[in-house]
């Protein structure tokens, strides 16, 4: 099952030049995927990059077994303090691999990276983490 992890702050604002990049107008939150890009790789994740997507943003993680990604959604574009969320891109731990032809178990991994996430957002100063939830809290 995805988790929603729901942080609260101004540490990310919309940056210049985001607006280019969009596919759905309002799919901000490219600061926070920059963020986590840079501290998963801070503590060893191949994190190779960071792409719009029509719902949000992307950011690529290369696992031993499966690239996944945490998607980062952001709701509003004004400066300030805004509500952001972000998850683990798998629904479910057991995922098709069409490399390897057969189910792959992500548990331990998504697990540790949602241990990660939690640990990096709590972490920041700057970074309200309000808490994680089953289904998407805004």
């Amino acid at each position: 099952m995805r988790r929603f992890f729901l942080v609260r702050s101004a540490k990310f604002p919309v940056l210049d030049d985001e607006s280019e990049e969009l596919v759905n107008e309002g799919t901000y939150g490219k600061a926070l995927a920059l963020y986590l890009q840079s501290a998963l790789r801070d503590r060893g994740y191949d994190t190779p990059f960071v792409c719009c997507e029509d719902w949000g943003w992307w950011v690529e993680l290369k696992l031993p077994q499966k690239a996944i990604g945490v998607c980062c959604y952001r709701l509003s574009p004004e400066a300030g303090i805004s509500d952001f969320v972000c998850s683990p891109s798998p629904e479910s731990p057991r995922m098709w691999s069409w490399r390897r032809f057969r189910f792959v178990d992500l548990s331990d991994q998504i697990a540790a990276l949602r241990q990660d996430l939690t640990s990096i957002l709590e972490s920041d100063p700057d970074v309200e983490f309000v808490g994680e939830y089953d289904e998407f809290p805004l």
